[in-house]
């Protein structure tokens, strides 16, 4: 058997056992010991009614405690290593006693009625309340997810995560139509005119970018810089700073006119302007063969260009680092909100009896459902294990654990075997013991 150990705790256990095993065996040895060293002596002495019934006592004592040693010992081995039929019966039938386990498992804890009946008898659900609601309990539970999270990252090594993303990354885009995929999201963000509303917005952004005086003051200065640039003759003789400002103002004002119209018509024809240039281009992405290659070229590019993947590796290493330094401190963002998180559903649970019965509910549903398979994976789980496990181990683990009360069964077997012994020298002697007993 291939167990790895249990800690200090199961190996102080196991040697607890093993020690209470071997004081058993001494005392049922040492009873037959006692009982057939006084059937030796009462065998040499001078005999007399009492010591023959003395003899027969213990000689029916010594059989029974040798025939319940026999039964013992054959259960485990070959007693006196001798080939002897329907002995060492565990070792014989560890596969059936481990499809038997998995069986008796499957049928009898793990099948559908006693799940459900499990539940409803428990009330997960109140309990889980119960729990999350106890002081403490939700920071315990932040705690713990903590150092779940520090135990994950100490397993996974970057270059493996790194490789992983860029994989999935890859093998995900390898199967997008980059050109086909934009312009299935741009119609349906388009259905039913939902883009105007988006227009709606943007126009309103706009107009309240005009207004603003820094717009302006900008505006103004690219009129004049565009005078001085491409008209320096013609601006050394306007005031450029007045014509900018005016020029700015009025733009702003154009602009808003034009955009407040727009924003106040659902008719305007440049809104119809615009559906027509947005299904022109949603047409160009699904069936133009250039927008086809071009989004063929960009999928190759993300795919094979090492800047992504410098990306994705930088990417990776500081989230990593984030987490680091958020689980390393003691007031982690982490613990606070699963914390927090923890405690609302105790809450929630605590004070929504429907909820809590839809809960429980859930969890029938789901032990109903995955039962069956869960119970044949555990059932055959366990008839694998107790197949691969090393028979002269497994049998003397059953013999720790269940040892000393069979050598009990041998002392009981030494002293009823006495007690029988008695009884069948009184009936067998029944009239000599009377003459004596009248006698006296």
């Amino acid at each position: 058997m291939n167990a790895e150990p249990g800690g200090h705790g199961a190996a102080s256990a196991s040697t607890a056992a093993a020690i209470a095993l071997r004081r058993a065996k001494r005392q049922a040895l040492g009873l037959l010991l006692l009982v057939t060293a006084v059937f030796v002596v009462t065998s040499v002495v001078e005999r007399g009614l009492g010591l023959n019934c003395i003899k027969a006592m213990a000689e029916a004592a010594m059989v029974g405690a040798l025939a319940d040693w026999f039964a013992v010992v054959a259960l485990f081995r070959r007693p006196l290593g001798l080939p002897i039929p329907h002995t060492a019966v565990i070792a014989r039938n560890q596969a059936r006693i481990g499809r038997n386990l998995a069986t008796f498992v499957r049928d009898k804890f793990l099948d559908v009625p006693s799940l459900v009946s499990l539940i409803r008898r428990h009330d997960p659900a109140e309990r889980l309340a119960q729990w999350l609601t106890a002081p403490g309990n939700a920071a315990q539970l932040g705690h713990q997810a903590t150092r779940l999270a520090s135990a994950a990252l100490e397993m996974v090594q970057d270059a493996q995560v790194e490789r992983f993303i860029q994989k999935a990354a890859r093998t995900l885009i390898g199967q997008v139509d980059l050109s086909r995929a934009l312009a299935a999201v741009l119609d349906t963000l388009t259905h039913n005119g939902r883009h105007q509303a988006l227009l709606d917005d943007v126009l309103a952004k706009l107009i309240e970018l005009l207004q603003n005086e820094q717009t302006r003051t900008w505006v103004a200065q690219s009129i004049v810089a565009w005078l001085k640039k491409d008209h320096p003759r013609t601006e050394k003789l306007l005031p450029s700073d007045w014509l900018g400002d005016k020029g700015s103002a009025l733009l702003a004002r154009a602009l808003e006119s034009l955009m407040a119209d727009v924003a106040a018509n659902p008719q305007h024809a440049l809104r119809a302007q615009f559906d027509t240039a947005v299904q022109r281009f949603i047409e160009r992405l699904r069936s133009d063969p250039e927008w086809a290659a071009k989004g063929e070229e960009i999928r190759l590019w993300l795919q094979t260009d090492a800047t992504v993947g410098g990306y994705v590796q930088a990417l990776w290493l500081d989230l990593r680092g984030a987490l680091q330094r958020d689980l390393a401190d003691a007031d982690s963002v982490l613990a606070r909100q699963v914390g927090k998180l923890g405690l609302w559903l105790g809450e929630s649970l605590a004070g929504d009896a429907a909820l809590r019965q839809s809960f429980n509910d859930r969890l029938e549903r789901w032990a109903e459902g995955l039962a069956p398979d869960v119970s044949a994976f555990i059932a055959q789980h366990i008839e694998d294990t107790v197949r691969r496990w090393d028979t002269e181990e497994m049998t003397q683990l059953i013999e720790l654990n269940i040892g000393k009360d069979l050598q009990y069964i041998r002392i009981n077997g030494t002293v009823v075997g006495g007690l029988i012994g008695l009884v069948l020298f009184v009936v067998s002697h029944v009239g000599e013991i009377g003459r004596v007993v009248l006698g006296g």
